[in-house]
């Protein structure tokens, strides 16, 4: 089977940093449902596009294409009081920003008076070298395309 649209990739693969340095590999596989549902980093899509089971692939990713470069707007101080009293760094606590739409912030700094948040994914600004291999490629239920994403094995379940 051919990969394309509302079809499910299964695949393993190893996330590296420009020097070669493992940030992340499949254990052992993931699964995602291909066609535009942002399950993956659409260069990868693309270069999985028209590809079958046994295709291998390395795609490097610079930040634009990644994670984006860093974002000022999503580091904020703000005063102690607004945290509970447990806060420390290293903390992860959903917020908004500027009232719009959830985000996940980490703790980077905690004094008397206040507290560091930042909302930047953790490899924000870094060129990405994603290798893959492609394990499977079965066409999608339609309760998956209709749910953008993948049910079961390896993938979402709700």
């Amino acid at each position: 089977m051919i990969i394309a649209k509302n079809v499910v990739v299964t695949l393993s693969f190893v996330l590296r940093d420009e020097q070669g340095v493992v940030l992340e590999e499949s254990d052992p596989e993931i699964s995602y449902l291909h066609g535009g549902y942002d399950g993956i980093f659409s260069m990868v899509e693309e270069a999985l596009e028209g590809q079958k089971q046994g295709f291998s692939c390395s795609v490097t990713m610079s930040p634009e294409d990644a994670f984006g470069e860093y974002d000022e707007r999503l580091r904020r101080v703000e005063p102690r009081s607004l945290f509970p009293e447990n806060v420390k760094e290293g903390m992860r606590l959903e917020g908004s920003l500027d009232g719009e739409g959830t985000w996940l912030f980490v703790v980077t700094e905690v004094t008397d008076e206040t507290v560091t948040v930042d909302g930047n994914h953790p490899l924000v600004g870094k060129t990405l070298v994603f290798d893959c291999e492609v394990l499977g490629v079965r066409l999608a239920t339609p309760e998956e395309t209709a749910h953008g994403h993948v049910h079961g094995e390896h993938g979402h379940v709700h």
